[in-house]
């Protein structure tokens, strides 16, 4: 009796061992998705160190810089009645008034270069800015003000700077052909976060008739990108730079620009309708962010190592998947055997290919990285098979495959925009094959 059991058990395992071998094959490409993770985890802390890198560097040069104004700024007398149970008194209260200009024009140039911070890549800029324009003059009847009560005598010339560490020169203005020094600080009410302004008293009579005219020069350094806020009724900015990947960001594209190999050159012209703020309003009173229409450029590294590594480690699963089915259909269509411990080995060494992508990538950059990690995975891959199935021909057909999902998987993640549309149909492609030569294999013959 026992001994008969012992058979039917034993027929049970043989008439299903193919099915049982599947199952086991695919909770290792399960496992397998252990150490990817990893992996991704990996990838994400070296991109925090490549982070802490850039911020290391722009902390001692200077950060990303935002250009804004020039913003005139006039403070006035408000008079405030308050009534109390016993009596009825005014109170004096100080406000302050803001005047955009009516034209604005910033010729730019950025000189910009590469500082490194171990094996990472800082890209940072000095730059000479020329601003210039003129203020015509205000509406006060828009903001409700008289105008004696506005203090011209104590008027001033507010500009923002987003980091202050970056100026490289004693800022000063010409007004009307006369020069006024700026001084750090911002007028109150929160219009700008850090900045300079610059004393420059006027008469009722100047400002009312002729308005005013301006032109100041910057010298200012900067990492990884700068910004200009459109303060003008017009807004025109002109910028050139040594360098030959830009990337225009911001609520503004330029309307023209020229890319070359080492330099690049672009011209914006934004109008005050294009905005979302006025051209005066009371500090204080009105709450505009006139950082919503900023507008600039980006020095651009191209090589994104860690990007373009995330996404080939996303597609783990494909090239680990694939490669047990194709190793299961040569089991079952050679009549070899292979170990589950074989499997492990070679999922483990299709898993340190990411390792060795990433290590060398940082090095040489994403594509020579990819192309030494494919040949030494292959290689690795391939001998392997060859000591495992002890056929050459067998063991090169695997590693062909194997060039093929890899160099499949390097299209996708190269072309961006179209990688769904490449996903989708190397699936199917690949998903053909696949019934195709599973059509080959007997499975009543392996049932029996």
């Amino acid at each position: 009796m026992e001994t008969t059991n012992t058979t039917a058990q034993r027929s049970f395992w043989e008439r299903y061992a193919y099915a049982i071998k599947a199952i086991v094959i695919g909770i290792l490409v399960l496992v397998l998705l252990i150490p990817t993770a990893m992996i991704m985890g990996l990838i994400n802390e070296r991109k925090h160190l490549q982070q802490q890198a850039t911020e290391e560097v722009s902390a001692k040069w200077a950060n990303a810089q935002t250009i804004t104004g020039p913003v005139l700024v006039v403070p006035y007398t408000e008079i405030n009645v308050i009534k109390t149970e016993t009596a009825v008194r005014e109170e004096e209260v100080l406000r302050y008034a803001c005047f955009l200009p009516e034209q604005l024009t910033i010729n730019g140039q950025l000189q910009p270069e590469i500082r490194k911070r171990g094996i990472y890549e800082v890209a940072v800029y000095g730059s000479r800015f020329q601003l210039s324009g003129s203020f015509t003059a205000p509406d006060l009847a828009a903001l409700n003000i008289s105008s004696e009560r506005l203090r011209w005598n104590e008027a001033s010339l507010a500009m923002g700077i987003s980091d202050m560490r970056g100026i490289g020169n004693q800022v000063q203005v010409l007004w009307n052909g006369q020069p006024f020094v700026f001084n750090p600080g911002t007028p109150p009410g929160g219009l700008l976060g850090s900045g300079l302004q610059a004393k420059v008293p006027l008469a009722a009579e100047s400002v009312d008739s002729a308005g005013a005219s301006f032109t100041i020069n910057l010298q200012l350094k900067g990492s990884g990108e700068v910004n200009f806020s459109p303060v003008g009724k017009t807004t025109r900015v002109n910028l050139q730079a040594g360098w030959s990947d830009p990337s225009f960001d911001g609520a503004f594209l330029p309307d023209t620009r020229k890319v070359e190999d080492k330099h690049f050159s672009a011209a914006w012209q934004v109008l005050h309708l294009n905005r979302n703020f006025p051209q005066s309003w009371i500090l204080g009173n009105d709450k505009y962010d006139i950082h919503d229409a900023d507008f600039g450029v980006k020095l651009f590294l191209p090589v994104d190592v860690y990007l373009k590594s995330m996404r080939a480690v996303k597609y783990a699963i494909l090239i680990i998947g694939l490669t047990f089915l194709l190793f299961y259909f040569i089991e079952l269509l050679r009549h070899h055997s292979v170990h589950p411990l074989q499997y492990i080995l070679i999922g483990v060494a299709l898993c340190i290919f990411y390792t060795l992508l990433i290590s060398q990538a940082e090095q040489l950059g994403f594509n020579a990285a990819y192309c030494i990690a494919t040949l030494l995975t292959l290689g690795l891959v391939t001998t392997y098979t060859v000591s495992v199935l002890k056929k050459t021909g067998t063991a090169l057909a695997v590693g062909g495959t194997l060039l093929t999902l890899y160099g499949f998987i390097y299209v996708i993640i190269q072309s961006e925009d179209q990688a769904l549309l490449m996903g989708s149909l190397g699936l199917f492609i690949i998903l053909a094959i696949v019934m195709y030569f599973s059509r080959k294999i007997r499975w009543e013959a392996l049932g029996r």
